[in-house]
């Protein structure tokens, strides 16, 4: 991971101890550890709508062909696929981590934070 410091500062100053993020940083950040965690710990055996709603958030925010080239989008779109696959947990950090550093790569574009509104959808 190449932003791990930018991710672990982001995830200690937007990410709540329970509940969503009220900035679409700290959001984002949760999304994809939390899909990490549900995968590598529990082999995705809680996975509901909660963490299909996580995996369109993140391809609702990262699809920006401001911050990222045609190649990289399809690459993100991707790995969002393989995490959407949930017969086939994805236990390995590469995708987690790539996706992290794109957020990380998206915050640098955006300049936050950002306030977002909390998805009444969203449980987890």
């Amino acid at each position: 991971m190449k932003y791990f410091e930018e991710a672990k500062y982001i995830w200690k100053n937007y990410v709540p101890k329970s509940g969503q993020a009220d900035t679409v940083e700290g959001e984002l950040i949760r999304a994809i550890e939390r899909l990490r965690y549900e995968a590598q710990n529990n082999g995705n055996c809680n996975w509901d709508e909660g963490f299909e709603l996580f995996c369109h958030y993140l391809w609702k925010i990262l699809n920006d062909e401001e911050t990222f080239d045609h190649d990289v989008l399809l690459e993100i779109k991707m790995d969002i696929d393989t995490l959407l696959n949930f017969d086939e947990p994805y236990l390995d950090d590469d995708v987690y981590d790539r996706i992290s550093d794109h957020i990380i790569e998206w915050t640098f574009t955006h300049k936050g934070p950002i306030k977002r509104e909390i998805d009444t959808k969203q449980y987890r």
